[in-house]
């Protein structure tokens, strides 16, 4: 969708803010472009909508060279959102999103109705926030009007310049967890610029390192932390990469334990004398559908005619099976926990321990650094005992 084609950017004054640039972005793919500031991402990025114009090098926008095409046409059909928003301060909500719709020749009853379903995506109530200026919202409200008017015309690039770094933590978590569900839905292709290492790995499809106006490695993110390509990438991801990549290494299910399980309406004592021959001090409780209720410690199943059910403990330790590591690992310490349960929608596949969320972590970098599939990677085991 998006093609750099020794793409170099040199000012008059001598200063090269990129050099020779060629990569590509697929069609939906999110790359994202993280250095220092001054290393030319933002100059890449603003180079696509012809805000910059190259001094060499051809850029083409879905197979089309932009340099033939009228810069105002090809800002209308392109998303931007920058960190601050850029919000009309005089203008609603509603009729800031419907922006570039109507400039685009939208009727305006038409540009307000695609306005009034963007807000809705986005988590803005339309009938409660349309009506509202720029000043009556909150920081992160309104990257989330700006995140909507860039949508608005359905363009099929995005662009955004560090669009969450002037929100506190805790928004910015919330705005990069909406983002991604966005994205899943509506596979724009995106170049989305950050300074910051923790965002490019949670948010890209692909992440482009630059050190001073050059690319040093533009991957995946979990091979840029597992295999960085240079020195200057191993720094600038941190020492804690192998921490860092928990957070795009999946639940693997061959990395789960089964324990020993008893079912809701199973007789106590039955399943107290079991777990004992067996030699196991807890089980996992199941209802008949194989569906995660709690777990039970041996010795409180005591005889009569009671079952299962009446001793067993609820589990909040747990987490999809479409997780990543880092959640399994949050979900451990929040409770303390030993392990932690793995569900694949409601139905239970296994526990995760520490042990093999270690072994899974290292045999994902062992896999980057040998150039294999995860299953194939060879690492040395670590005595437990």
């Amino acid at each position: 969708m998006i093609r750099f084609d020794s793409v170099t950017k040199r000012y008059p004054d001598g200063t090269t803010a990129v050099d020779g640039l060629s990569f590509e972005v697929g069609e939906g793919e999110l790359v994202t472009l993280v250095g220092p500031s001054g290393c030319g991402k933002t100059t890449t990025m603003m180079m696509v909508n012809r805000l910059i114009d190259p001094t060499h090098g051809r850029i083409y926008v879905d197979g089309a060279d932009i340099a033939g095409v009228d810069p105002v046409t090809l800002r209308r059909g392109i998303g931007y959102v920058i960190q601050q928003t850029g919000l009309f301060p005089h203008r609603t909500v509603l009729d800031n999103t419907a922006t570039v719709p109507v400039l685009t020749g939208w009727k305006k009853a038409k540009a307000r109705a695609r306005a009034a379903e963007l807000l809705d995506l986005v988590g803005l109530d339309p009938a409660v926030y349309g009506p509202r200026y720029p000043e009556q919202l909150s920081g992160g409200q309104r990257q989330r009007v700006g995140v909507a008017r860039a949508l608005a015309a359905d363009p099929p690039v995005l662009l955004m310049d560090e669009p969450f770094g002037a929100v506190d933590p805790v928004v910015r978590d919330r705005l990069q967890k909406e983002f991604l569900r966005l994205q899943a839905d509506l596979h724009k292709t995106v170049l989305l610029v950050t300074h910051d290492i923790e965002e490019a790995i949670r948010l890209g499809d692909r992440i482009a390192v630059y050190g001073a106006g050059r690319i040093e490695q533009y991957d995946t993110p979990a091979s840029v932390l597992g295999a960085p390509a240079t020195p200057y990438v191993a720094e600038f991801v941190g020492t804690d990469r192998a921490l860092k990549q928990l957070s795009v290494t999946g639940i693997d299910r061959g990395d789960l334990e089964r324990p020993p399980f008893v079912r809701l309406g199973e007789p106590a004592a039955d399943a107290r004398a079991r777990l004992r021959t067996e030699g196991a001090r807890w089980a996992v409780v199941l209802d008949e559908d194989g569906a995660l209720h709690g777990w039970v410690a041996t010795e409180e199943l005591t005889g009569g005619d009671g079952t299962v059910a009446g001793h067993a403990r609820r589990m909040e330790a747990w987490v999809p099976v479409t997780g990543t590591l880092k959640a399994a690992f949050s979900e451990m310490l929040k409770h303390d926990a030993g392990w932690i349960a793995v569900l694949d929608g409601h139905r239970f596949l296994g526990v995760l321990t520490p042990t093999k969320l270690h072994e899974a972590l290292r045999r994902t970098i062992g896999s980057d650094e040998q150039g294999v599939p995860r299953e194939r990677a060879e690492v040395d085991s670590v005595p437990t005992e």
